[in-house]
């Protein structure tokens, strides 16, 4: 099972928009995903699930986290990183059982030219520390909004032919 974690709480986000590009995409090759966005977090996550406290809300979205084989971490651009609500997420999830051991895929997106480069870097030594495996095909999107028409799809062809790439290397990771 895949899961896909777009990376903000950002409401109709263009990581979403992406999220689900790439769910479509691993859909057309067969392969089973999940998406989870962090839209969904509670609103109360830093008061309700950090330092061993569990609420309800958060113990489902671990039950989607934690059987996952791989995940594909859609992240954007926020302050020249990724954004803060990603890592209290990871934070807040259960060391090691959500992460520990797992295959990841990293795709970053941002409105401006360099597709979240040091946020995606940052991140990685993130999942390094937390002993996940990185793809290494990481995949970098500017102009985001340049790059995805109104139905949600990539429509550029070098666009298509890395995330393509991306997709099928992870299937076979």
């Amino acid at each position: 099972m895949i899961t896909i974690i777009s990376g903000t709480n950002r409401l109709n986000s263009s990581t979403l928009k992406l999220s689900r590009y790439y769910q479509k995409q691993f859909a057309k090759s067969g392969a089973e995903t999940t998406l989870f966005s962090l839209e969904d977090l509670p609103p109360n996550l830093i008061v309700s699930d950090l330092y061993g406290a569990r609420s309800e809300a958060f113990s489902k979205i671990l039950t989607i986290i934690e059987p996952s084989e791989k995940i594909v971490f859609v992240i954007p651009e926020y302050n020249g990183s990724f954004p803060g609500v990603l890592k209290t997420f990871l934070d807040a999830t259960k060391y090691p059982d959500s992460f520990q051991g797992k295959k990841v895929a990293l795709v970053g997106l941002s409105s401006g030219k360099y597709g979240n480069i040091r946020g995606i870097e940052h991140f990685t030594g993130v999942c390094h520390y937390m002993q996940m495996h990185v793809l290494p095909l990481k995949i970098h999107i500017p102009y985001i909004r340049q790059e995805i028409n109104e139905q949600g799809d990539l429509y550029k062809e070098e666009t298509l032919l890395y995330t393509q790439m991306q997709i099928e290397n992870f299937l076979n990771f």
